[in-house]
């Protein structure tokens, strides 16, 4: 193909300096994609795609209008694709254009997702020593400005951060890009894209540099994190600036944040809570949407930050709750608060807009508006006696209250109430702003106002009829008369057009005034911006202003919220201690509640009790009835009321669960190495001030495995972790560990059986359970009659330990074997009374039997079920029955 010139070639030469996966470039009133791009572009958007030609040959070529770009990018933006964009500017040999900026996932400002949008990067500390060294890294959210650094003891701990924050783009490392298989995991944890951003962006000096730069000279002494975590903040930095997403004057602070004053909640753990999603994936029924009652998109955000990092500060605590409890009683001032709220919008990311230079006029009321809703909100705390001695107070003290009082002033003076959508048609401005606009507008409407009256003057000064002044883009101004009366015109109308019914005219003066209304619009459009981009640049210098607004409003809705919940279901708040006791009187889950009536149960732990061992019934609520403890706990650690009639709570560190896992056969991973990876970590990670959760231990594997290995992670943790632990088994021989070890202790749901008919009380009892009622549950589970009731016979004889028959051989003697529970092994054949058949010296014991029957008694005989995972065995008592009958 030839090679191309013009629009095309400029396209195409665009595209070789950047790394971006598509370009669009500015044509006059559109936006267009070129070549491979436009192909893509509208596969993935439906677009229309016609040809361009160029020097003899033929481009795809689609495009979208400039004022809709917008919605476009977003959408490439979020089906993975780095979009650079290429703006038009003026020359004086014509137009030119140039890549002004490189939108990605994670520097992608215009969207309308409530949650936080974060861009991270992570960094292998490369002076440790070993297979899994320590880590570095940073999360920034160009919508807020919001910055922050972590560090990672090890890549499990550092795939737990990423999965806390979810950032929708990562950058990794030179020394993480070498590592395929955390990579691999990054890739398979989050939905994020991965970036392979210049190596150089990643040098410690380099680094370093950059965060002194944008945060000033004491900030990576304040704060105290290693080198990693300063080279991560300094890629993004380098990465945000060279995208040209132009937000790094909203980054006014960087944080640290540390796992020392939060609650650790892995990966597992919030999958397993469900805290802001369900197993499905849904936001619907999860523990935030359950608990999210906030009026703003920066509480949401701010609750669900809350329930993913649990706070260990019982000062801080304290304060939360005194709060939710004055909110939870103020009923008509907290309705005040809300409704106050629902007026307020998103400071931070317009803050993060006016420092890129997009916020548009509509942006600025929008900041006027929030900011006018902090002194409404304080207001109506500081009308209410319990709210005005709450902390609420204090939080609302936190923003410059002054100096937020006069940009909302300036605002007011400057910004009309409804402007246009675009701050370049003018209007923007109220009178009395700015003199010289004044002046210019004063001129323009008195040009206006002669042109406006010039077809009524005309008719009076020259008695004409049928006079209309307009204009339109191809004539200008005119004069348009009836054809009736145009030949009495006077004689200083010069024609410029005739019509069907009538004539235009033009005069030397309506030419000299609409030169003059042209030359008026086009400086007052002039002057509108400059005042625009001025205004614009005075609230982007106040970032750090808007940013404290937003969070003193964002934390009273998150606090508003907790307390609307609390009111509406009946919550209570929970006493916080330091110690290691946990009791919950008649608690619930938070969750499950909402949806059906729910039984209350007790728990009690404490420093002589503090490992219960959870049996009863499938189906029966242990796994409810333990997750409700640690989402209980959970809540009470951000500061919530919990569901309970009262409750006792000591503060842990940690909530770590083990619930059943899927199979990640992809990964090469079985249901029973993710579910020993998970118990792994959690015998690594928990400390005596944690809360461990276990749902089952050991059932992926043959009975006597899975019971050996629950038992010694049972003395484990009681011996060596000494964690708060809730561990729910069907192994019933665990039981008998309360009589070995001081701390352990028996805890059933219980069930009425009454008449072969077994009800689930879902009340939890002291004492263990010696029942699981599981042909119960197959029952319930619609396995056909037969099997259930040949179910039920064979479970009698075992528990007499009587022989089984095995039905439907052909031979008119049935066979019969004895299973012996305490060698888990198989013993036959039998005679009918049930009692092993003796074997007669010299007799070939299976002479009478068929050859299948004889197959299967062989089969019989070379499985160890002590090595035979139950399922498996049922498989294959399933599979010999078949043979026998047939």
């Amino acid at each position: 193909m030839t090679e191309a010139t013009g629009i095309v070639g400029e396209f195409l030469s665009l595209k070789e300096e950047t790394d971006a996966d598509l370009l669009t470039m500015q044509c006059g009133d559109f936006y267009e994609f070129f070549a491979e791009d436009a192909e893509i572009v509208a596969d993935e958007l439906e677009l229309k795609v016609s040809q361009k030609s160029s020097h003899g040959s033929s481009y795809p070529m689609a495009g979208v209008p400039v004022d809709d770009l917008t919605p476009y990018l977003k959408a490439l933006v979020e089906r993975g694709y780095r979009v650079a964009v290429a703006d038009q500017y003026e020359t004086d040999s014509g137009h030119a254009r140039e890549i002004v900026r490189v939108v990605t996932p994670g520097t992608l400002l215009e969207t309308s997702d409530a949650d936080a949008q974060y861009l991270a990067a992570i960094v292998a500390d490369s002076s440790t020593r070993g297979d899994d060294p320590g880590y570095g890294l940073a999360f920034a959210d160009v919508t807020t400005g919001r910055f922050l650094v972590a560090e990672a003891d090890d890549a499990d701990e550092a795939l737990t951060e990423l999965y806390r924050f979810d950032p929708v783009e990562v950058l990794p490392g030179p020394e993480v890009r070498a590592d395929d298989d955390l990579l691999g995991l990054v890739r398979e944890r989050l939905e994020a894209t991965l970036t392979l951003h210049e190596t150089e962006a990643f040098a410690p000096k380099r680094a370093d540099h950059a965060v002194r730069e944008q945060f000033g000279d004491g900030t990576v002494d304040r704060l105290g994190v290693g080198e990693p975590a300063v080279a991560a903040a300094g890629a993004v930095l380098a990465y945000v600036e060279e995208t040209g997403a132009g937000v790094l004057a909203s980054m006014t602070r960087i944080q640290a944040h540390r796992g020392d004053d939060h609650v650790t909640l892995d990966a597992t753990t919030q999958r397993n809570l469900e805290l802001t999603e369900t197993m499905q994936g849904e936001r619907e029924g999860s523990l935030f949407a359950t608990i999210d009652h906030t009026a703003t998109s920066a509480g949401g955000r701010l609750l669900k930050e809350w329930l993913q990092r649990p706070r260990r500060s019982l000062a801080d605590l304290e304060r939360r709750q005194e709060s939710v409890a004055a909110l939870s009683t103020a009923a008509l001032a907290r309705d005040e608060i809300q409704d106050a709220l629902g007026e307020a919008y998103d400071l931070a990311r317009l803050a993060s807009k006016a420092s890129h230079g997009s916020a548009d006029a509509r942006d600025l009321v929008a900041v006027r508006e929030t900011l006018s809703v902090l002194p409404a909100v304080a207001d109506a705390v500081g009308s209410n006696p319990d709210l005005a001695d709450s902390p609420l107070v204090d939080v609302l003290e936190r923003p410059d209250r002054e100096d937020a009082r006069e940009l909302r002033a300036e605002l007011e003076d400057a910004i009309v109430e409804d402007p246009p959508s675009t701050v370049t048609q003018g209007e923007l401005f109220r009178e009395g702003y700015d003199d010289e606009l004044d002046g210019v507008i004063e001129r323009h409407e008195a040009v206006r106002e002669w042109l406006d009256t010039l077809a009524d003057r005309e008719k009076r000064q020259y008695g004409l009829n049928h006079v209309t002044v307009d204009r339109n883009k191809t004539d200008g101004y005119y004069i348009q008369v009836g054809k009736s009366a145009a030949d009495g015109v006077p004689g200083h109308y010069e024609q410029i057009k005739t019509l069907k019914n009538s004539k235009r005219f033009t005069t030397d003066e309506l030419e000299e005034k609409e030169r003059e209304v042209l030359r008026l619009e086009e400086r007052r459009g002039e002057l509108e911006y400059e005042l625009f981009e001025e205004l614009r640049d005075e609230v982007a210098a106040r970032a750090e202003l808007l940013q404290d607004v937003g969070r003193a409003l964002a934390t009273v809705d998150a606090l508003a919220s907790l307390a609307t919940h609390a009111a509406e279901n009946r919550w209570v708040e929970p006493d916080l201690r330091r110690d290691d006791r946990l009791e919950i009187e008649q608690g619930r889950h938070p969750v499950v509640e909402q949806t059906t009536e729910f039984v209350p149960n007790d728990v009690r732990l404490d420093e002589d009790r503090d490992f219960l061992v959870v049996t009863g019934p499938n189906m029966s609520g242990k796994s409810t009835y333990m997750r409700q403890v640690a989402a209980i706990v959970l809540l009470a650690q951000i500061g919530s009321f919990v569901p309970a009639k009262d409750a006792e709570i000591g503060l842990v560190d940690g909530i770590f669960t083990r619930v059943g896992a899927l199979d990640e056969l992809a990964q090469g991973r079985s249901t029973f190495m993710v579910e020993m990876s998970e118990l792994s970590n959690i015998l690594h990670t928990a400390t005596e001030e944690s809360l461990v959760i276990l749902d089952e231990v050991g059932r992926g594997t043959a009975t006597y495995d899975g019971i050996s290995i629950a038992w010694a992670a049972t003395e484990y943790l009681h011996n060596e972790v000494r964690a708060k632990t809730l561990f729910a088994t069907h192994y019933h021989e665990l039981t008998g560990l309360a009589e070995k070890l001081p701390r352990v202790a028996n805890v059933h749901v219980a069930a009425d059986e009454r008449d072969g008919e077994v009800t689930f009380l879902r009340t939890v009892r002291d004492g263990p359970t010696d029942r699981s009622y599981g042909i119960h549950v197959a029952d319930l589970a619609g396995v056909p009659d037969p099997v259930v009731d040949r179910s039920r016979e064979v479970l009698g004889r075992l528990r007499e330990e009587k022989a089984i028959e095995a039905k439907g051989g052909p031979s008119s003697e049935p066979v019969q074997t004895v299973f012996d529970v305490s060698s888990g092994q198989f013993r036959g054949p039998a005679n009918a009374d049930g009692g092993e058949r003796p074997t007669v010296e010299g007799a070939d014991p299976k002479s009478a039997l068929d050859p299948e029957t004889e197959r299967v008694l062989e089969d019989l005989a070379d499985v160890d079920v002590n090595e035979t995972p139950p399922v498996e065995l049922l498989s294959k008592v399933r599979e010999w029955q078949r043979r026998l009958e047939e």
